[in-house]
């Protein structure tokens, strides 16, 4: 049975998007040049597609590594910010490192036009991204991250390991996805508030590594709760905290000028990030 949002975690997820639209400014964090240049100087290739289900469609953004054999593959799950040119490079850097990665816009079908992220900001303003992501049917949210699992599980140059990531609210949809797919290798979840059903934690099949920032207390205070249910369920969670980083350290490490604690914190968590890809 599909797992949907509910209760303390669906109300923690909403007020998690409400802080992080207030606080992080959202026009500063869409699209920006320095990610977009990123992109465009990238020797790898980078495209869009269509992925398909049921009566719904949704766009997403693949990168191809380089490399002379069959690649793992990492589901990229984007911010509340939707899916920007920042998550784009996210998939070009797991690229680098020699992975398929794909980030759908889970937004896809939210704009007046029936398209994603940048046409609602276009449309409504940056604002209006994160009420749309509240919104989102937590069943779509799962039928679409398993269409796009089905997708890149099957691509011929996949050699069909397919793990998931996530920042932010992403994060949190990260970790929950695990609890709906069986097949998942491995979840990568960004500073997101984890699940609080039982029942839940004992479906999820695949070790989960939390990366979180030490000035988030928000979403930090949550750790012990789901270190207990995962220890209780014999399932294998791996949580670290990079002290002096603030929320999003992953995005605001890597902008122009950043705090010297998110970068450290963005540097290391990728060095890991890239060890833990190796085991699977």
């Amino acid at each position: 049975m599909p797992f949907s949002l509910t209760g303390t975690l669906l109300a923690g997820i909403a007020i998690a998007a409400i802080i992080c639209t207030n606080c992080g400014k959202v026009v500063a964090q869409q699209n920006s040049d320095w990610a977009k240049k990123r992109l465009d100087d990238s020797p790898r290739h980078g495209e869009w597609v269509k992925v398909n289900h049921d009566n719904r469609e949704v766009n997403c953004f693949i990168t191809y590594p380089e490399v002379k054999d069959k690649a793992t593959a990492v589901i990229v799950i984007h911010e509340i910010f939707g899916l920007t040119d920042w998550v784009r490079g996210v998939t070009d850097q797991l690229a680098e490192a020699g992975y398929i990665a794909i980030a759908p816009d889970l937004l896809w079908g939210k704009a007046p036009n029936g398209e994603g992220t940048d046409a609602l900001i276009k449309a409504e303003g940056a604002q209006s991204i994160g009420q749309a992501i509240q919104s989102l049917p937590p069943d779509q949210i799962t039928a679409d991250l398993n269409a796009v699992y089905d997708y890149v599980s099957k691509l011929p140059s996949c050699n069909g390991k397919v793990t998931v990531s996530g920042f932010c609210w992403g994060g949190g949809q990260s970790f929950r996805y695990t609890t709906n797919n069986k097949n998942l290798k491995a979840c990568y979840s960004f500073y997101g508030p984890p699940p609080t059903d039982p029942a839940a934690v004992d479906r999820i099949t695949c070790p989960i590594y939390g990366f979180y920032a030490g000035n988030d207390n928000r979403i930090d205070s949550q750790i012990p709760a789901i270190t207990d249910l995962m220890k209780q369920a014999g399932k294998t969670y791996d949580p670290v905290t990079y002290e002096g980083a603030g929320h999003g350290f992953m995005r605001a490490g890597e902008q122009p000028n950043p705090q010297e604690a998110n970068k450290k914190a963005r540097d290391e968590a990728w060095a890991r990030w890239k060890e833990l890809l190796k085991s699977i």
